[in-house]
C-alpha cells in the first residue's frame, strides 16, 4: 500500500441503500450527497461510493434523484460479482465502511487485499434492541432479532479490534468501541455550516422575548414515526395544558403517524396550541424558524439514534429536552446542556418542561451554552476532523505494513 496522495481512492460503503430511478439515477438523501461532496473536496485523491439497491420506499424527508455524471464523486451500485468487487477494492487506498451486518464480508475482503478499513458506527447494541422493540410487535420475532443482534455484536467487536480505525457518531458507540481500537474518533453528526450558525444578536433577541413572559414556544422536527416518539407529542401537549403551562407547540416534518397525531390533537382540543407545519426546507425555512421562534426543542426519541437533529438544533441556540435515550443522554453529558426524562413517559416529559418554564433564566443560560457547543462542531469542522482521521489511519497502516 502506498501513502495517501492525489492518486489515492477513498472508498465509501454506507449503510444507506438507494432506489434505482429512470435514466440511470439514484434516489439518495440530500444530506448524504452533501456529506460525500465535502469528502470529495477535502480528500487528496478520488472518492468512490458504492451503494446497495433496494425497492423499499423510505421515510426520508430530503430524498432527491441524482445522476452519477452530475456529482463530484464516483457513484455506483455495490458489485454483486466477486470479481467486480475485488476490482473496486484493489483500486482503493482506504475504505470507510458503515457498521452493518451486510458490510462485514466486504470489509474482510478489503483487509485480505491490504486495504485498510475504517468503520463508521452509529447504533450500539442497546439502541438496536430499542429499535427492534419499537418496530416489532410479534414477541417471537422480536426475540429472534434480539438474539441475532447479540451474535452480531461479537462479530462487530472483532472487526473493530482489527480495523485501521473507527469513527463513532455519538457517545454510545464511542463508549462501547473506544477500548477496542486505539484510533477511535468521536463526532456529532450535523449539516450546519459555520455561516448557518445562529447569531448572538438573534439569540439575545429571542432570550429577551422569552424573559418577558408569554407562551413558551416549543417545537419538534423530524420524521413522524414511532422510533422518533412522535406519537407522544400530543400527549405531552395535553399534559402541559392540564398543568397550566402557556405554550405553543409546532410540529415540523411528516410521516405515517401524522393522521393519527392530528386526530389525537383534535380529541384533546389542542387546535389552537398544537400545530402541524409540514416538511420545511432545512436551510431556508427550518433553521431560521428554530433559531428565531423556538424557545425549547422537544425530542422524545425512544432510542439512541445519533440524530443530526441534536447538533443542528443546538446550532440555532435552542436547548433540547427529551427522553433519556443513550445518544441524547451522552450528548447532555458531553455538552453540559439539555435535559432528559424517562423513555415512554410523556407525562414526566411534560412535567420537566413545566419545571423549566417556571425558571426561564435556566432556559436562557442553556440557549447560550447550546450555541457555544455547536458552533465549535460545525459541518466543516466535523468533516475536516474525519478526513484528518482517515489520513492518519491510512498513514499508520502504511507504516505498519512497511515495518512488517
Amino acid at each position: 500500500m502506498s501513502p495517501v496522495n492525489s492518486s489515492s481512492q477513498l472508498l465509501l460503503l454506507p449503510a444507506l441503500a438507494a432506489q434505482s430511478v429512470a435514466g440511470g439515477r439514484f434516489a439518495l438523501t440530500q444530506k448524504f450527497i452533501d456529506g460525500v461532496t465535502e469528502y470529495a473536496r477535502c480528500w487528496p485523491g478520488k472518492v468512490q461510493v458504492a451503494v446497495r439497491q433496494t425497492r423499499k420506499a423510505t421515510t426520508n424527508l430530503d430524498e432527491v434523484n441524482v445522476h452519477p455524471d452530475d456529482l463530484p464523486f464516483g457513484l455506483q451500485w455495490m458489485p454483486s460479482a466477486s470479481s467486480e468487487l475485488n476490482t473496486l477494492l484493489t483500486a482503493s487506498s482506504i475504505a470507510m465502511i458503515t457498521m452493518v451486518d451486510k458490510n462485514l464480508q466486504v470489509a474482510a475482503a478489503a483487509e485480505a487485499r491490504g486495504v485498510p478499513v475504517v468503520w463508521v458506527t452509529e447504533y450500539s447494541l442497546k439502541t438496536r434492541k430499542q429499535i427492534i422493540c419499537t418496530e416489532t410487535t410479534n414477541p417471537l420475532l422480536r426475540w429472534r432479532r434480539e438474539w441475532y443482534n447479540r451474535q452480531l455484536e461479537a462479530k462487530f467487536e472483532k472487526a473493530i479490534a482489527r480495523a485501521a480505525g473507527v469513527q463513532c457518531n455519538g457517545t454510545p458507540t464511542d463508549e462501547a468501541y473506544r477500548p477496542l481500537n486505539p484510533r477511535t474518533l468521536l463526532y456529532f453528526d450535523t449539516r450546519v455550516r459555520q455561516a448557518q450558525v445562529a447569531s448572538l444578536n438573534g439569540l439575545n433577541a429571542r432570550i429577551s422575548r422569552l424573559m418577558q413572559g408569554g407562551s413558551l414556544r416549543l417545537a419538534f422536527s423530524g420524521r413522524l414515526i414511532p422510533m422518533k416518539g412522535a406519537d407522544h407529542l400530543p400527549q405531552v401537549a395535553g399534559e402541559l395544558r392540564r398543568l397550566g403551562v402557556p405554550f405553543t407547540f409546532q410540529v415540523c416534518g411528516g410521516g405515517p403517524l401524522e393522521p393519527r397525531m392530528k386526530r389525537e390533537a383534535a380529541s384533546l382540543n389542542l387546535e389552537n396550541s398544537f400545530q402541524f407545519r409540514g416538511v420545511l426546507d432545512f436551510e431556508s425555512e427550518l433553521m431560521p424558524f428554530i433559531a428565531n421562534e423556538i424557545d425549547l426543542f422537544v425530542c422524545p426519541h425512544r432510542q439512541g439514534d445519533p440524530s443530526c437533529t441534536y447538533l443542528e438544533t443546538m446550532s440555532c441556540g435552542t436547548p433540547i429536552v427529551g427522553y433519556d435515550n443513550e445518544a441524547l443522554a451522552g450528548l447532555v453529558r458531553a455538552s453540559g446542556v439539555g435535559w432528559t426524562s424517562p423513555i415512554d413517559q410523556p407525562q414526566k416529559l411534560a412535567g420537566l418542561i413545566a419545571k423549566l418554564n417556571g425558571d426561564r433564566r435556566v432556559l436562557a443560560a442553556a440557549a447560550a451554552r447550546s450555541l457555544e457547543f455547536a458552533a465549535q462542531r460545525t459541518f466543516e469542522h466535523t468533516m475536516q476532523s474525519r478526513i484528518d482521521h482517515l489520513l492518519e489511519c491510512a498513514q499508520t497502516s502504511h507504516q505498519l505494513v512497511k515495518a512488517s
